[in-house]
């Protein structure tokens, strides 16, 4: 049985439902069906990169990698706003309107920290218990509230255009969990007194996983036709390097495993994950010195 991280670099169009599907697919092939998959954080269909996906007890980190934050490179076309606020919408604003690469860089800050946005209608977020995409693409009207998202930091890769009016511009954000890029790029658009949608969106890192560490959906399928390629699964741990590790005597490992507490611990409160020989045993929270169980690893 498999327990670790398979790092999908999702290609174009291919939605990350069917991502975890393909994963599913070449397991089996691999003689490594009999194992849970999830992934940790959704891609629109028009967005590439990473995607994290867990199989086996890694299933039980899922809910850590969706509140962990991502890095992104997209680009804004300016002059026109799509109802997707993509590629893939129809045209519902225009402006003739190209902003000066000085003005952009004047209002970067303004959406650097802290900041409110609404996200897109076209969103998988839930009105009444149905999707928002659902309700917009049927035509109803879809209003949603705004929320607050942290984007740590935000800097201009490339420009398309003349300097002082630019046809496009191509960012990198890092961002807080539940933060829309589309919704990002058209308040930028906006902002500079014109309108965009994103025509580019790659993600480049979610959590501590990286595309460097992504493997493609072609060399996926050689995998699970038996091809020996190496890193294709990670370990476990691999989606806990950002917490520090803890290491227990076998005796305490086995009462972590029954779920007991352990009293009297020299470690600094917070979260930990404890191992045994190496192994992951469980994700801990450390209180006071007391030790209790999160997740439990069945390795």
């Amino acid at each position: 049985m498999a327990n670790g991280w398979i790092i999908f670099d999702k290609p174009l169009t291919l939605g990350s439902t069917q991502g975890v599907a393909a994963v599913k697919r070449n397991l089996r092939s691999r003689g490594l069906g009999k194992c849970k998959v999830g992934h940790g954080g959704t891609l629109d269909p028009l967005a590439t990169g990473v995607l994290p996906i867990a199989v086996g007890e890694a299933t039980k980190l899922c809910g850590r990698m969706l509140d962990a934050s991502k890095t992104y490179s997209f680009t804004v076309a300016f002059g026109s706003e799509t109802d997707t606020l993509d590629l893939e919408g129809a045209v519902i604003a225009a402006s003739d309107v190209r902003p000066a690469r000085a003005a952009l860089e004047a209002v970067l800050p303004a959406f650097t920290g802290p900041i409110a946005q609404v996200p897109p209608a076209y969103s998988a977020l839930k009105i009444d218990g149905e999707r928002a995409y659902d309700l917009a693409r049927a035509g109803a009207e879809v209003v949603l509230a705004s929320r607050n998202v942290t984007i740590h930091s935000l800097r201009i890769s490339a420009t398309g255009g003349a300097e002082h009016a630019l046809e496009s511009v191509t960012l990198e954000a890092h961002v807080s969990k539940g933060t829309y890029i589309r919704s990002l790029a058209r308040d930028l658009a906006i902002a500079l007194g014109t309108r965009g949608h994103v025509t580019m969106l790659r993600r480049l890192q979610a959590g501590p996983f990286a595309l460097d560490q992504a493997i493609s959906l072609d060399n996926l399928n050689e995998w699970g036709q038996g091809a020996a390629l190496e890193n294709v699964i990670l370990p476990l741990e691999a989606g806990l390097v950002d917490i520090p590790a803890l290491d227990l005597d076998p005796d305490q490992a086995r009462a972590v495993r029954q779920g007991r507490v352990l009293p009297g611990l020299p470690f600094s409160d917070g979260l930990w994950w404890a191992r045994c020989g190496g192994k992951p045993v469980a994700l801990v929270m450390l209180s006071d010195g007391a030790l209790r169980v999160e997740r439990g690893f069945n390795l």
